[in-house]
C-alpha cells in the first residue's frame, strides 16, 4: 500500500468518507478474485469485509459500487502507472542481462461512442526473466506507440538488457535511446523500412556470395515439437559493414543483421510452410543468444492472451475516465502475483478461482506482494 499511497485522492476533503487506500486494496483484491466490474467489487467487499480488515481498517465499511467507480475513474493516469512501476521495482532488484519485450495492446471494448473516447491502448515492458510487467504507459488518443515507447523506456532501468520490439518500434530515435540507456536492441524489420531492408538483404547476398567466415557469421538451429507440429528455427547472423549502407540507414549502435527462418511441419496434414523474418541488432555475433531473445518476445503476446482469456479484458465494458487503465493495472498486479506464487502448482485460471474461494490462499498472494524478490 505504501507505493499506492503516492496516488492523490481526487475528492474534496468533506467527501472522503472512505479512505482511498481502502478502496484500492478492495479493488485489487476483488480483481484478483475474479471481479470484472464495479458491482462485483462491491459484492466481494461486503462478503469479505472481515478478511479485508486484516490489512486496512475500513472504518466506514464497504463503499457502494458507484462510489468506487467515481473515485477510481478520476485518478491520474501518470500516478497509477508510476505507483505500479514503483511496486514492481520493489520486487525486481535488477533487470540486468534480461530480455525485455516491449509491445502494445488495445482493450477493445473500452471505447465510448457517446463521449467519443477511443479504446484504451497501453504499451508494456515484459521481463522474460522475472515473468512480470516492469512498467506500462497509456497511449494518448492523439499519438501512437512510437511516442509512447520512449516514455516507457525512460521509466525503466534497462542497462545491460536486450530490448526487443516489433516493426512499429523499429525507429531510429528509439534505437538511439536504447543505446544511450546502455542496453542492446533487436528490432523487427518489415515494410516500414523497405529501403533499409533492401540494402541489408543486398549486403547479405553479397557476403554469402563471397563466403561467410567465422569473423562475420554465426548460425544456430533449434527444433521444437508440440500441438501437432514440428518447428525448426534457424538463426543466421552477420556483422554489417556500415560503409555499404546509405548514410540515412546507419543507425546508432547497429552492428548486425539477423535472419530467422522457421520451417513448420504439420503432422496431421503433412503440410510444410516456411517463413523468413529479418531483424537489425546492436548485438555482436551470438546466434544462440539472438534466437533466444527473438523467441522470448512472444511472451509479451502470451501476457496479452492471458489478460483476454483469464481476466476477460477485451470483454470489459468499463470505459469512463481512468477506469479502463485502473482495471488494466489491477489485472497486471493480479497476474504478477499469480505468476510469482510457488505455493500452488496450477494454471493462472485455476489460481484465480482459488483466490475467489480460499481466504487463506488470497492472503498468501497479497502478502507475497511485499516479500518476493
Amino acid at each position: 500500500m505504501k507505493y499506492f499511497n503516492s496516488i492523490s485522492d481526487p475528492r474534496i476533503e468533506r467527501c472522503k468518507k472512505h479512505n482511498l487506500l481502502d478502496i484500492l486494496l478492495l479493488a485489487i483484491s476483488a480483481v484478483m478474485s475474479g471481479s470484472e466490474g464495479w458491482e462485483d467489487i462491491e459484492n466481494f467487499g461486503r462478503i469479505k469485509l472481515d478478511w479485508l480488515r486484516q490489512y486496512r481498517p475500513f472504518e466506514a465499511g464497504i463503499p457502494r459500487h458507484d462510489t468506487i467507480a467515481r473515485v477510481i475513474c478520476r485518478l491520474k493516469a501518470d500516478e497509477i502507472e508510476q505507483a505500479f512501476k514503483s511496486w514492481i521495482s520493489s520486487l525486481v532488484e535488477t533487470t540486468g542481462c534480461d530480455v525485455i519485450a516491449v509491445d502494445g495492446k488495445t482493450a477493445r471494448r473500452s471505447f465510448s461512442t457517446k463521449d467519443r473516447k477511443n479504446a484504451l491502448h497501453t504499451v508494456s515492458a515484459w521481463s522474460c526473466q522475472h515473468q512480470l510487467v516492469l512498467g506500462q504507459v497509456a497511449v494518448d488518443a492523439k499519438t501512437n506507440e512510437i511516442t509512447a515507447i520512449p516514455e516507457l523506456l525512460n521509466m525503466l532501468d534497462i542497462e545491460n538488457s536486450i530490448i526487443t520490439l516489433d516493426a512499429m518500434g523499429c525507429q531510429k530515435e528509439i534505437a538511439k535511446q536504447i543505446i544511450e540507456q546502455k542496453a542492446d536492441y533487436i528490432l523487427a524489420l518489415k515494410g516500414n523500412h523497405s529501403g533499409m531492408q533492401s540494402e541489408l538483404e543486398a549486403w547479405w547476398h553479397k557476403v554469402q556470395r563471397e563466403g561467410f567466415t567465422e569473423d562475420n557469421y554465426a548460425e544456430y538451429t533449434a527444433t521444437d515439437s508440440g500441438h501437432g507440429r514440428i518447428e525448426t528455427r534457424t538463426c543466421q547472423q552477420i556483422l554489417i559493414d556500415k560503409k555499404w549502407l546509405d548514410k540515412k540507414h546507419q543507425w546508432v549502435g547497429l552492428k548486425s543483421i539477423i535472419k530467422i527462418t522457421s520451417d513448420v511441419y504439420e503432422k496431421s496434414t503433412g503440410k510444410e510452410t516456411t517463413e523468413t523474418r529479418w531483424y537489425i541488432s546492436s548485438l555482436n555475433l551470438n546466434a544462440d543468444q539472438s534466437l533466444y531473445a527473438v523467441r522470448n518476445h512472444w511472451q509479451v503476446e502470451s501476457m496479452h492472451w492471458m489478460l483476454d482469456m483469464t481476466f476477460r479484458e477485451d470483454e470489459s465494458r468499463i470505459h469512463k475516465g481512468r477506469g479502463p487503465l485502473a482495471f488494466n493495472v489491477m489485472r497486471k498486479i493480479a497476474m504478477g502475483l499469480f505468476k510469482q506464487d510457488k505455493s500452488k502448482s496450477a494454471s493462472m485460471a485455476a489460481k484465480k478461482k482459488m483466490a475467489t474461494l480460499d481466504d487463506g490462499y488470497r492472503s498468501v498472494l497479497v502478502e507475497s506482494g511485499i516479500k518476493m524478490r
